[in-house]
């Protein structure tokens, strides 16, 4: 576990990397860590509830880490309010079978914010592949939502300066549907950050072991 790569949609074969495999209600293979979630993209009002089911379900796999992702998207077609049901309904399940959650978010932060400020969730939440401005990151940090960073950061400046103000408590790395290695990531935020690499590495694995594997 010297790395570890808290979302991605790619099969990764790297024997030194811990990956959450990002998994829908319709996958097949639960045989390496995973998270799964019905992501907003794909909500079909008429399967939430089979497939709410199957969440269920397999949130109680042994290589269950976490519910994922899921979220809000404002750009999508998909009615929001019907996107607000399904995922305050998966809220509740990651509430009951205590797995963190895993979110996606686009142009909805403050939508997210004011969810868990109603709900009053006890279980982790984490925005996976945060790539917006200080100020959003403040405020969802403020609300005791992590942020995870992807691949973005190695050439984005802008995001670079943002995710150099984030505390090493408070965030996770990722490759989400990338190719880089997350390797390349740890690289860059260690000098970002200016800490030795093994120091990143250790301390992104006791945020992991302490907030995803507490329950476990």
């Amino acid at each position: 576990m010297d790395f570890i790569d808290i979302h991605t949609h790619k099969k990764q074969f790297f024997e030194n990397v811990f990956s959450v495999a990002n998994k829908y209600p319709v996958s097949l293979d639960f045989t390496s860590p995973f998270s799964i979630g019905i992501h907003p993209w794909f909500i079909n009002k008429n399967k939430i509830e089979a497939e709410l089911l199957i969440l269920a379900k397999k949130l109680q796999h042994k290589n269950c880490v976490a519910l994922g992702e899921c979220g809000l998207d404002k750009v999508i077609k998909t009615d929001f309010e019907l996107q607000k049901t399904v995922f305050k309904k998966q809220i509740q399940l990651s509430e009951k079978y205590q797995k963190p959650l895993i979110i996606h978010c686009v142009k909805a932060y403050q939508d997210i914010v004011e969810l868990k400020k109603e709900l009053k969730p006890r279980q982790v939440w984490l925005v996976h592949g945060f790539n917006k401005n200080w100020q959003v990151a403040q405020s969802l940090l403020k609300n005791g939502i992590l942020l995870s960073f992807g691949t973005a950061i190695i050439n984005h400046k802008k995001l670079q300066e943002v995710v150099a103000k984030v505390s090493l408590e408070k965030l996770f790395l990722e490759t989400d549907d990338k190719d880089d290695a997350i390797v390349e990531v740890y690289v860059k935020l260690a000098k970002l950050k200016g800490v030795p690499l093994e120091i990143l590495q250790q301390k992104i694995q006791e945020n992991f072991k302490q907030l995803f594997l507490k329950t476990t």
